[in-house]
């Protein structure tokens, strides 16, 4: 029987030894992992990360970054329920192209991880507009559902919009269509949904004259995120976007995470992804 969740176990930021509740593949190369681990899941909110450590070895030595996809009070629930402090469950989505997630995909239930968060400064700057449009490319669609579902349930209208290279990169649509988004595909071979980029996704949704979103939130790959933020400016309309920079420490000691950043004088300063982001405004960056 799980012991109880007290005011000390949601302390911020705390190091935790979490154990793999469960894990499974949900798309090519795509994992899904559940992860017990109150302190981390009762603090997290969208937009959030962490550092995870596979316990005990010492290849890869450091930790990695993985947003954190949603989190849940019972092991086995579906849909996420009960108030934050509640929860003691978090699942996390990677896709295997290195040494850490290629070791990771091996855990099984009951082999331990470390976690060491949340983390990151999150959505919370994505103002409350009537229409909110998602975008994701790749492994993006991690640190939008929570946001799309908390956006949702109050009141507003939200597109989700992921591009891939092939339908079979999609993984767990059916929770962004049950936060109550309305989901949109691309693909580059036309396996699914759109024949494209995402970027011609959005022309699609939202045609030159047609009404603009409100406000739009991205994650992906850097060359993707620029195409966005360029789409959004030509239409003067507000961007965030959460970077995907490798990290280290995650605390901003080490400085491998830094983004150029714009600064009032029309220069750039470097900016650390991992403690003053990873979202940031999509006009503050230089992505040249």
């Amino acid at each position: 029987m799980a012991s109880p969740i007290t005011a000390a176990a949601c302390t911020p930021r705390a190091v935790e030894t979490a154990r793999v509740v469960w894990h499974r593949r949900i798309a090519d190369a795509t994992w899904r992992i559940r992860l017990e681990c109150p302190r981390l899941a009762c603090q997290s909110a969208a937009g959030h990360f962490a550092m995870v450590r596979i316990a005990g070895r010492v290849d890869p030595l450091l930790g990695r970054p993985l947003a954190v996809y949603d989190t849940f009070r019972g092991p086995d629930d579906a849909d996420p329920s009960g108030p934050p402090e509640e929860r003691r469950h978090a699942d996390f989505i990677y896709a295997v192209h290195g040494r850490f997630t290629t070791a990771l995909a091996t855990l099984r239930p009951g082999d331990e991880v470390t976690v060491w968060g949340p983390l990151g400064n999150g959505w919370r700057e994505v103002p409350a507009v009537d229409r909110l449009l998602l975008v994701a490319g790749g492994i993006g669609q991690t640190s939008l559902l929570t946001l799309g579902r908390d956006r949702a349930a109050a009141g507003a209208r939200v597109t989700f919009c992921w591009g891939a290279g092939r339908a079979g990169a999609f993984g767990e649509l059916d929770d962004f269509r049950r936060a109550g988004l309305d989901v949109h595909l691309a693909t580059l071979d036309g396996s699914a949904g759109l024949r494209g980029n995402v970027v011609d996704l959005l022309d699609r949704l939202v045609p030159e004259g047609g009404e603009a979103p409100g406000h739009v939130a991205c994650c992906g790959p850097d060359g993707m995120m620029a195409a966005v933020a360029r789409w959004t400016a030509a239409r003067g309309v507000g961007c965030h976007v959460s970077l995907e920079a490798p990290m280290a420490c995650g605390i901003g000691i080490c400085f491998t995470c830094v983004a150029r950043v714009r600064d009032a004088d029309g220069g750039w300063d470097w900016r650390r992804t991992c403690v003053e982001g990873p979202i940031f405004p999509a006009t503050g960056l230089v992505w040249e």
